[in-house]
């Protein structure tokens, strides 16, 4: 039934198979947008920072003796950073004990962290260049960074520490 009284002298009718093509058209082009949403949504996700918070939830008392260890061994630990010729970030521990002894024989675990991008963290490996300085070198892009140092001895963990730096 086409109504020609609403235009008259108009060839042009509005069928039911082109409102069914709009009205698939239009909520096809909202489905495909979210659909890009979510996508990039799911794939930048970048904020998690604990694996298993609920674990780590557990061990929390665990984590309270830790550093009553760590604070009951009074050593002096101290990071530096600067760059080579390479471009290369150079980080420096040196840990002491409360007589400014070195504290040597230490094996480090350490990370650059990146703030705002989990996917930008960096191992790092410190040797032990000198009786109680600790050395490494990593590639890294200028901004803020955490350095996450974690010594042990005799595979126990001594001293653990997180700390924000900017890295020029």
């Amino acid at each position: 039934m086409i109504h020609d009284d609403l235009m008259p002298g108009a060839d042009f009718a509005i069928r039911g198979w082109m409102v069914l093509t709009l009205l698939l058209g239009f909520f096809g082009v909202v489905a495909g947008a979210n659909a890009v949403m979510i996508h990039y949504a799911i794939a930048t996700f970048r904020g998690e920072q604990e694996v298993s918070p609920y674990e780590h939830g557990l061990a929390y008392e665990r984590d309270i003796e830790a550093a009553r260890t760590q604070a009951a061994l009074h050593w002096n630990v101290s990071a530096g950073f600067s760059r080579d010729k390479d471009g290369m970030a150079l980080v420096e521990v040196v840990v002491t004990d409360a007589s400014r002894t070195p504290v040597t024989g230490l094996q480090f675990t350490s990370t650059l962290i990146a703030p705002a991008d989990k996917k930008l963290d960096k191992p790092l490996a410190l040797a032990e260049t000198a009786p109680g300085v600790y050395s490494g070198r990593v590639a890294s892009t200028q901004g803020q960074w955490d350095l996450l140092l974690e010594a042990s001895h005799n595979g126990a963990r001594l001293f653990r520490s997180k700390n924000r730096f900017v890295l020029r």
